[in-house]
């Protein structure tokens, strides 16, 4: 009688100390997009949370949450879930996780069968009998005005991607955008105020690279993978760039090399007279192109 009674205390201290979890499925057949009601119990929270699926996302993909509202006090945790589901079968809910402190508590499973009951012996029949009806020319207009204006519009777009192919490249890559561009940048350049800084190895870093790209893109010349004295040469051979803007670019690059391997330490007077003298050779290119178009012509 004692060994009973003991027992008995046992369980009644495991009941009131420990949380109870139960679940309750309204239906367990339904019909197509009819709804159901899964409702989950949790008693003897003493105020500790309760961490499962969030909002909506508790039901695996088949189920369709209409509404999924929570309850929760200092010892109660009730969760009430709408759903429908739109294809015919069975479909199972699993075991449904919750969380309460230390301890995970499961729902047990439940399967679910969906029949569509349209089908059930149903015969469907016409209202009426099908009419025929003649078209005139307006009709087939409305008809299938939106299939030619689809295709017209098809059509003109076809052609404005050959005429931006043709012309737009021809003229992103013009003379006066390459120029454009590349004053540009070397406003950029100054805006660094490397020549303020005395930080003239930069200087001629980044002005040796914005004229090479300049040289590559304007003249044709693939002063981008060129040794300076190869580059040099090749500007001689070729007759392409005037003498004068030949000049100011074998001066200015000669020199980027020596401050590159620091054998030499231009002050910022030079500096600015190399960049202004670079400036006026892109700006003067043009000519450069003009007179080279000529000579071809001639």
């Amino acid at each position: 009688m004692k060994k009973i009674f003991l027992l008995l205390s046992f369980f009644i201290c495991v009941n009131s100390f420990s949380q109870l979890l139960s679940s309750n499925l309204e239906k367990k057949t339904l019909a197509l997009g009819e709804t159901d009601q899964l409702v989950i119990k949790i008693q003897n929270l003493r105020s500790r949370a309760v961490v499962t699926a969030p909002k909506n996302e508790l039901l695996p993909f088949h189920f369709e949450e209409i509404k999924d509202s929570i309850g929760i006090d200092a010892n109660t945790y009730e969760r009430r879930i709408e759903f429908a589901v739109y294809e015919e079968g069975t479909f199972k809910i699993p075991e449904l996780e919750f969380k309460v402190g230390e301890k995970l508590l499961k729902t047990i499973p439940y399967e679910i069968e969906v029949i569509n009951t349209a089908t059930k012996d149903d015969k469907i029949n016409d209202i009426m009998n099908n009419k025929e009806v003649d078209l005139e020319a307006t009709d087939y207009w409305e008809l299938y005005k939106w299939y030619i204006f689809a295709a017209l519009a098809v059509i003109a777009l076809f052609f404005a991607v050959i005429m931006f192919v043709k012309y737009g490249k021809k003229k992103k890559s013009s003379p006066v955008v390459t120029t454009n561009q590349t004053l540009k940048e070397l406003d950029l350049l100054k805006k660094k105020k490397y020549i303020e800084e005395g930080n003239y190895r930069s200087f001629y870093v980044e002005l040796i690279d914005i004229s090479r790209k300049f040289i590559t893109k304007q003249y044709r010349i693939p002063a981008d993978v060129l040794l300076t004295d190869d580059l040099i040469a090749l500007m001689k051979q070729n007759n392409t760039i005037s003498q004068d803007n030949e000049k100011i670019v074998e001066d200015v690059f000669l020199r980027g090399d020596l401050v590159k391997f620091a054998k030499t330490f231009p002050d910022k007077d030079l500096m600015e007279k190399d960049f202004a003298e670079i400036r006026d050779f892109v700006k003067r290119s043009s000519d450069d192109l003009e007179f080279e178009n000529l000579r071809k012509d001639v």
